[in-house]
Parts: C-alpha cells; structure tokens; sequence
C-alpha cells in the first residue's frame, strides 16, 4: 500500500508532461498480439515439407555438394606417395563431415536462426534481443512485449548473468562483437565471389582430360561465359530457380553416390578402413609439415557449410535437415570414398581423380552434369550474399541497396540487383586473374574456416545466454568446433601467399564500407536522439502555441523508437 502512495506522489512531483508521456507511451497490445505468432515457423504438411527439401537441393547444397570436383586435387595437388596418405586424407574427409556439417551445423546451428534467417549477422540479432549490446539504442520498452524478445530473467549470480554483465558493461566490448560478426559477414561474401569461380573453373577443366593438349585460356573463356549466364539468371528467385536447379543436383548426387559404389566394387573396398580415426593421427605423423599443409585441401569437402546456414531464410529448417541425412550426407561419403578407392590403384592421378575414376561409357554424360552442378554450385553463396546483404541493411551496416522480394509465399526469397553484378564482376576477375584452381582454393578455403570460427565464438554466447545450456555441453561443443577449425585454420596460414591473400583483401574492403557507414548511422541516430521532442511536450504547449491543424496527413519516416526531431521544424516554421 505504502509503495503505490510513494509512486503516485512521484508521479506528481515529476509533473504533468512526465505522466501524459507514460501515458502515451504504451506498448500497443492490439497490434503486439498480431505479430505476436508472426514470424514463428508454421506447421507444415508432411508433402510441403518434403517438396521443400527437394527444392532447397537446387538452393542450398549445390556449393557443399560439388567439392568432390577438387577436393582431392587441391589435397595433393602433386600426386600421391604412398596407399596409406590415401586412407588418411579419406579418414579426415569422413570426420570433417561428419563434425562439421552433420552435427554442427544441421543438427545445433540451425536451431540459432533469428526468426527463419540464418549466418553471423542472424546470431548477432537473436544475441542482441537477450543481452544489450546492440552499438545504436534504437530498443524501445515497448518492443519486450513482443515474444521475438527476451522476456525471460536470468538468476542472478549465475553464469550466464555474470556473462550479460560482462557483455553489456563496456561499450568496447560491444564493439568487438560487431566487428567479429562484420568479419564473418564479409567472409561470406568472399564466398560468394570464390565459389562461382572455383565450382565452375573446375568442372569446365573437365574437356582437358580428354583433350591434354587443349590450351588453360579455353577453359577460362568457357567458365566466364557460363559465368555470366548464371548472374543473369539470378532476377528469377529462389523459388523458380531452386524448381530448375534442383532435378539437376539430385541427379548429381544420385550419380556421384552410384559412382562411388562402382569404383569401391571394382577397386577394392579397403579405403573403408578410414572409419577408424587412427588414420587421422597416422596421417600427420607420416607427413610432418607437408601433411598438415594439404589439410588446406581436405577442408573445401565441407565449405559451402557456411552457405547452409545463411540459406536458411529460404527453406524451413526441417526442410533442409531431411535433404542433407537422406541425400546429401551419403551420397557424398559415397563419392569420396570411390575416388579414394580408385586412388589407391592410381596413385599419380590425383590432379584429375573425379574424371578419371567415371566409366568410360558414361563420362561426357557425367561431365555435362557436372557442368550444370558446378553452376547450381554457386547458387548457393549467391543466394546467401543476398541475404546476409538484406540483414546487413536492418542492422544499419551497409549502404542502401534495393531488394527484390521474388517470392509471394515465402518471405527470406530476395533478390538484390546491385550485389548481384557486383559480384559477377569481381567473380570472373577472379576467375581470369588466378586461372588455377589450385590457388582459388588456397583463398576460398582461408575464407571458409574464418566463418567457422566466428559462428562457433557466437553460438557459444547463444548457448549461454539464449538456450541456457549446461556447461558441460557448451565445453563439450566449443572443444569439438574448435579442435576442428583450428587445425584447419593453421593450415590455411601457410598458404596466405599462394591465393589465401585475396579473400582476406575482399573481405578488408566490404569490413571498411560497412563499419563505416554503421558508424555513420550511429552519429546521425546519437544526433537525432539529442534533438527529438516529446509527443506529450507538444500537446502541452499546444494551447499556447495556437496550432492550427492542416488537412491531410503527414508521413515522417524516422529510426528512433519515439519522437522524431523533424517536428521542431514545423513548431517553428
């Protein structure tokens, strides 16, 4: 009883245009109960759902899909010594996907998406809505109405209270957490540039197998062209050209699995001692330096990972879960462990093992499925540029660029003609400066395992703050992702100057555009926050004013959460 005399008489104390403030300051409970469900995943039919894994075939995994092209090249790019490397780099392959796409990311990653948006920039929202470290205070009280914020409370003392604090207590704190997503988000993009280049440089390499002497400039000439047909097939959307693309990488998959239960058949199936993780450690014993630096090569058989979940705001996440267990994951163990069987029996044909190891009745069949993969393969990171471009815009981190919602049914389907040709550019600058596959797999896979360690420092706060895990199962997750990636990480550093340079400069000019231009969004929004006035304030002073109301209506488009500054200039005009 006592407490609500004391809040009255200081509500009254504060005056009149204090309380008229809270009084229209209210959370709009009307409204907030129609979003409320807005952006929760809707129950899907069992049909829709499978008719969406087969399309997200088409969108998703075409990137993760083609690296049997050159995995095996990039890994020994010289040919190889001895039986026993073979089995090593498979035992590595088969762990490495394991590890990575299977149970990191499809079965605990996917769940971290922000509202059905997936990659780094999706983390650092959902982040954002459970602890405050957002760099621009646009959170108004009234948005915590809203189910998409945290509305939970956290008990005091305990670890993930202690971490929220530390997160929210320094201002540069909050801005090492922008930056590191920034750094993931601009690696992203890199992988949109490097990817087309890399999938169909090396499935266009495919004619040189059966023509030796055919010149690398025809090869080139060929990629670009196809190149720039892709970009220009990208205005279509998602949805119609997941419906194109998709048959094609299912029959790639179904092809690539087929043919590496024939060359294990034919071959021997010996290679399937690289289940044992024994060989792992054998592996880098053998090989000392030399070994541990063609993991460079070993790590693009998961890249397009990264591109799975920044896809997402495509496809539900069940959706994408049944297309990787039921195809994706066996069709490619498959496939590897066919080139490595063929492998063992020849030894020197490394360079070329994925065309090599085809039968001779059905190779250019093959090989123009291969082509028309390696063009879904883009796809992909394409696809996830977008999208991680349109988050890029809520956040106030990139310039505005237009957006093209291609779909009427599903909302993440963008299209964003500006980014598409930029990135066309860039790609088959790329493709004709480097040439070699060699090297742009040295660069694509620096970027790729930049992504990973960012997701994994960011999933590690979501577990903490977000799911409120136990401990043991965030140790047991961040010791895995990071044995892991930090291995790979190690790799790729020797390779910095044989291509690895390029993503790292791509991704350095993005990172300057996009911090500054959130840098200047937070001044104006600092400015206009200094300078903005109350609603309650104006209404006060109305009668002494002698306002006179215009007809018609008058639309002020601002970022504040209430109260935009524009206003003193009609008071004064």
């Amino acid at each position: 009883m006592g407490s609500g005399i004391e809040s009255n008489e200081e509500s009254e104390n504060k005056g009149s245009i204090w309380s008229m403030d809270q009084k229209l300051d209210q959370p709009m409970d009307e409204e907030a109960g129609r979003l409320r469900n807005m952006y929760k995943e809707k129950k899907l039919s069992s049909l829709l759902l499978l008719r969406l894994a087969y399309q997200s075939l088409g969108v998703v995994y075409g990137d993760l899909g083609t690296s049997p092209l050159y995995v095996f090249y990039n890994t020994f790019p010289n040919g190889v010594k001895y039986q026993e490397d073979v089995i090593g780099a498979l035992s590595f392959i088969i762990y490495s996907l394991t590890l990575v796409p299977l149970l990191k990311y499809v079965f605990i990653v996917l769940r971290a998406n922000d509202n059905g948006q997936g990659g780094t920039l999706a983390l650092y929202s959902l982040l954002c809505r459970h602890a405050n470290i957002k760099t621009i205070p646009n959170q108004h009280r009234t948005d915590e109405e809203l189910t998409t914020y945290s509305r939970s409370t956290i008990h005091e003392r305990s670890f993930a209270d202690k971490t929220k604090r530390w997160l929210e207590g320094k201002g540069y704190i909050k801005n090492a957490i922008l930056i590191l997503v920034l750094v993931g988000t601009c690696m992203m993009i890199g992988d949109g540039i490097l990817t087309p280049a890399i999938s169909v440089l090396s499935a266009s390499g495919g004619i040189k197998v059966n023509h030796p002497d055919l010149s690398n400039d025809v090869v080139v000439v060929v990629a670009v062209v196809i190149l720039v047909g892709l970009f220009s097939m990208q205005h279509y959307g998602a949805d119609r050209v997941g419906w194109l693309f998709a048959p094609i990488v299912l029959l790639w998959f179904l092809l690539i699995g087929g043919i590496g239960i024939f060359n294990l058949w034919k071959h021997g199936s010996d290679v399937l001692r690289a289940f044992s993780p024994v060989y792992i450690y054998r592996y880098l014993k053998r090989g000392g330096k030399e070994s541990w630096t063609s993991l460079g090569g070993i790590l693009l058989c998961i890249t397009g990972t990264e591109a799975l979940f920044a896809d997402l705001g495509h496809f539900p996440v069940l959706s994408v879960q049944i297309a990787f267990t039921l195809v994706v994951f066996p069709c490619l163990l498959l496939a590897y462990s066919g080139q490595a069987a063929y492998l063992m029996n020849n030894l020197n044909h490394s360079p070329d093992v994925f065309y090599r190891s085809i039968p001779e009745t059905i190779y250019w069949p093959v090989f123009a499925v291969a082509t028309a993969a390696a063009i879904v393969a883009s796809q992909a990171t394409i696809t996830a540029t977008f999208s991680i471009i349109k988050q890029a815009l809520a956040h106030g981190c990139f310039p505005r660029v237009k957006v093209v919602h291609t779909s009427k049914k599903f909302l993440g389907q963008i299209y964003i003609p500006d980014i598409n040709w930029i990135l066309m550019i860039l790609c088959i600058a790329v493709t004709a400066g480097f040439k070699e596959q060699n090297q742009i797999g040295n660069a694509y896979g620096t970027a790729v395992v930049i992504v990973f360690l960012v997701t994994t420092l960011l999933m590690v706060l979501i577990m903490i703050l977000v799911w409120r895990s136990h401990w043991i199962l965030v140790l047991i997750f961040t010791g895995l992702s990071l044995i892991v990636e930090c291995t790979y990480f190690t790799a790729v550093l020797f390779k910095v100057d044989q291509g690895g340079w390029a993503p790292l400069v791509i991704a350095a000019a993005f990172l300057i555009v996009m911090y500054v231009w959130h840098y200047g969004t937070r001044k104006r929004y600092e400015f206009e926050m200094h300078s903005k006035i109350s609603m309650a304030w104006i209404l006060g002073l109305g009668p002494s004013l002698g306002l006179v109301r215009v007809p018609g209506i008058g639309l002020v488009y601002t970022e504040l959460a209430s109260g935009p500054s524009i206003l003193l200039l009609f008071l004064y005009a």
